[in-house]
């Protein structure tokens, strides 16, 4: 309520009107007048009660400069901030003082995504790539392979996990997860999906170069299963796969375009599928076995549901 109507309710309660009968004159709620009656009593002032509360250390001013520090410099840390930052009456101003002023603006800490790097030749390339098959059809779409390389480690290196635990139980055997150096090894699989089949696994040791994926996958594996369009991961655009692929008469996927390939959301089922064993790997040849079973076990109606989504993808 505003001062003017406090004051007026305590003048119609003076003039001895009912609490309900003011409330309802005012308009407002029965327990308001109540209170606002039971505080003249006891206070002799229709004002809000003074209360204590800790002093501000930064002015409004400081407080949209703050914001448009971290809206310049979305990766800037508050500590650095406040440390920059000399509140009223010169005192420094903590990290937290400038979160709570970020939080005011709906600004939050959160965990970047990680994109890709699209420079302006590859935004180009993707659209025009994504306009000459915007009018492709299903029909069309169900007889490209989409083929691509991933790497399974055997356990999985997650900062987001965490732990329940109590107070001053933080080194308790059952609060310590084990840190293997290079997430206990890993191994590199390559596969191709299309509507209705799917490649065989392949396992790939070493590195693979541009002659590797020519001689190894491109001629013995993709040539022979289908004729139609390909991923662009490092080798493959080496100038010794390109020739080949040309010569093959095979089109090629936009470079640094992962988000526009079905198999990028196989590779994560499949690894969802071997967290969920029981027992999980525990060696290399346990988790090929289990790269093995479990691209086996991938429902078709998974993969063709997600080549299905390539139409919209393109228009998107």
């Amino acid at each position: 309520m505003s001062q003017v109507l406090r004051e007026r309710a305590i003048g119609m309660l003076a003039a001895g009107m009912s609490t309900r009968a003011v409330a309802r004159e005012l308009n407002v709620h029965f327990s308001t007048i109540s209170r606002l009656q039971r505080c003249f009593r006891e206070f002799g002032s229709t004002s809000n009660r003074p209360y204590n509360h800790r002093p501000r250390l930064t002015t409004p001013a400081q407080d949209l400069h703050i914001q448009h520090l971290h809206l310049q410099d979305r990766l800037r840390p508050a500590t650095r901030t406040a440390a920059a930052t000399i509140g009223l009456h010169n005192q420094r101003i903590s990290a937290q003082t400038v979160k709570k002023c970020l939080r005011k603006a709906h600004l939050h800490a959160r965990r970047p995504h990680r994109g890709l790097d699209l420079t302006a030749v590859r935004c180009r390339n993707r659209l025009e790539w994504a306009n000459a098959h915007n009018r492709w059809r299903l029909a069309l779409w169900r007889g490209v392979l989409f083929t691509d390389e991933s790497q399974f480690s055997l356990y999985r290196a997650d900062g987001r996990q965490r732990v329940w635990r109590r107070l001053g139980k933080r080194f308790a055997d059952v609060s310590v997860v084990d840190r293997v150096a290079h997430c206990g090894g890993g191994v590199m699989v390559w596969a191709g999906v299309c509507y209705g089949q799917r490649t065989q696994v392949h396992f790939i040791d070493g590195i693979l170069n541009a002659q590797r994926y020519r001689d190894e996958i491109l001629r013995p594996i993709v040539v022979p299963f289908i004729h139609d369009h390909h991923d662009n991961a490092r080798p493959h655009v080496a100038r010794i796969c390109t020739q080949f692929l040309e010569a093959e008469n095979i089109p090629v996927h936009p470079a640094y375009s992962p988000d526009m390939s079905p198999i990028e959301h196989v590779w994560d089922a499949l690894d969802r599928r071997i967290r969920r064993r029981v027992p999980v790997p525990a060696n290399i040849q346990q988790l090929r076995t289990a790269i093995k079973e479990e691209w086996t076990n991938i429902p078709q109606a998974t993969i063709n549901n997600l080549i299905n989504s390539k139409e919209m993808c393109c228009t998107a």
